[in-house]
């Protein structure tokens, strides 16, 4: 690799270096709703609307109403891309990022000045406002206003003292004010803000947003892989063989990530809800994973900004939600999490692990598993059981043979069509929490549902039975290496 990726510059200065992985227009685009307009031809892909594809990330230099600053998209939507920035293969980035968890290096405090402070704005300033400073785009004219859909929230547990980073929807809502929206028994920093509350105090918290990629990939893991008290920090510092650096907030007693783009700092108020599209009135929040445009909720917390610091020229950095972005920073992490929990119970087993783009990175998993016995037979459906158990909000397993490509749907389905049998290799699960974004998860859906966000979990075995193994061998095609047919 020709230079190290330690933040969003060198990251892209990496893409730069790869053939179509990188494009740059200086095409004035306006951050409200056109700029995720133009990203979602160009290469978004995910659950996004077609027409889409995977395509290169890109550049917007000029933005309107922001003449100092940039936006970068679609950095992590492609698997390709993600693998490069993290210095291994496609097929192996799950593996490695299992690894990196439990082998965790904790980040450390900056020496010396830290790039994300070259330039700071208080709150207090008369001209601040958060709509000029942060080129915050909407992905839809439906949105409930301007989103940081990648923001690293950084906050420190008021009894213990544990710190964590997550990413929220953070919505604008005023010169200095940021609305935060907390899944409910989800994420560490709402638990954080809910003991915070209960002892009538604020939450220091800072955003940094425009971040190695490293950061942004291993912040996304979940309990029970990462309980509470495991900053997830110490995962991006195992991938890169050396502790991220932090620095002290300049306005409240909090660290943020010291080389980001952009760092908002702020408190989270006790008390206080609002709602979420009190400016717009849409009904709606923004797209989401799945595909949906979500509804606007009237339970967000709010931020009280006290400040934001950036460095000269900075480029904001911005994600569509329901893109194969997502699926890189919701996926690979849920890929970890599941190879972590299965190879610890049946080890050699477990292959590989693919959590899709049509999942969006989360609601299914493809899992390739090699019985070595007749005795594993069985062993497979164990398997996706402990997948359920690795990610609380994974709706649908498939179980394929080593012999099929996990990572290609098509061989995925190939196997379906002709090892599968719908009365005998259906496993289901009902009346599991699975996850509220899914609309299908609804009692007006099905009479088994009792609450929204309860889903019927499912495995689709499509594994060949260990005794009828010899009974399925693919076409055997010779093995050469086709380089000599195909020189020019």
């Amino acid at each position: 690799m020709a230079e190290k990726v330690r933040d969003l510059r060198s990251a892209l200065a990496l893409l730069e270096q790869m053939p179509d992985q990188l494009i740059e227009t200086e095409v004035e685009v306006d951050p409200m709703a056109e700029l995720a307009g133009v990203y979602r031809y160009v290469g978004a892909g995910g659950t996004v609307k077609r027409p889409t594809k995977e395509g290169p990330a890109m550049i917007f230099n000029r933005i309107k109403g922001h003449p100092d600053a940039k936006v970068a998209i679609g950095l992590l939507a492609s698997r390709k891309r993600v693998a490069a920035l993290l210095d291994t293969q496609p097929e192996n980035l799950g593996k490695m990022l299992c690894k990196s968890v439990e082998n965790p290096i904790p980040p450390v405090d900056l020496e010396g000045d830290a790039p994300c402070q070259q330039v700071v704005h208080k709150a207090a300033d008369p001209d601040f406002d958060l709509y000029k400073l942060v080129p915050a785009p909407t992905n839809t004219p439906d949105d409930a206003g301007p989103y940081i859909t990648l923001g690293m929230c950084y906050a420190t547990h008021p009894d213990t003292g544990v710190h964590d980073v997550t990413i929220h929807r953070l919505c604008i809502q005023g010169k200095d004010e940021l609305s935060i929206f907390f899944t409910p028994g989800a994420r560490h920093i709402g638990a954080m803000a809910e003991r915070a509350e209960e002892l009538g105090q604020r939450l220091p918290i800072s955003i940094s947003i425009g971040v190695d990629p490293a950061i942004e990939i291993g912040s996304c893991f979940e309990p029970p892989t990462t309980p509470l008290g495991y900053d997830e920090l110490s995962v991006a510092g195992a991938l890169r063989k050396e502790p991220v650096k932090l620095c002290k907030c300049l306005t409240v007693n909090e660290r943020a990530i010291a080389n980001a783009e952009y760092v908002i700092e702020g408190e989270v108020i006790p008390g206080v809800r609002v709602k979420e599209d009190q400016n717009s009135n849409t009904g709606y929040a923004m797209p989401e994973f799945p595909g949906y445009t979500g509804p606007a909720s009237d339970q967000c917390w709010l931020i009280k900004v006290t400040a934001v610091t950036h460095r000269e020229n900075p480029i904001m950095q911005t994600c569509i939600g329901p893109s194969e972005e997502h699926v890189s920073m919701a996926g690979i992490p849920t890929e970890a999490s599941i190879y972590g929990m299965v190879e610890k119970a049946m080890p050699g087993r477990l292959q590989n692990v693919y959590c899709s783009s049509a999942g969006g990175g989360k609601y299914m998993a493809v899992l390739q598993f090699k019985k070595l016995s007749q005795s594993d037979e069985g062993r497979q459906r164990q398997a996706a059981l402990l997948a359920f158990s690795a990610f609380s909000e994974l709706k649908n397993v498939f179980l394929v043979d080593e012999d099929v490509d996990c990572f290609d749907m098509n061989d995925v389905l190939w196997a379906m069509n002709t090892r599968f049998q719908g009365d005998v290799d259906v496993i289901t699960i009902p009346g599991v929490r699975c996850h509220p974004l899914d609309p299908s998860n609804d009692p007006a859906f099905s009479p088994s549902i009792r609450d929204h966000g309860i889903a019927c979990k499912t495995i689709f075995d499509c594994t060949v039975p260990y005794d009828l193994k010899e009974d399925f061998h693919r076409a055997r095609f010779m093995e050469l290496d086709p380089e000599k047919w195909l020189k020019k």
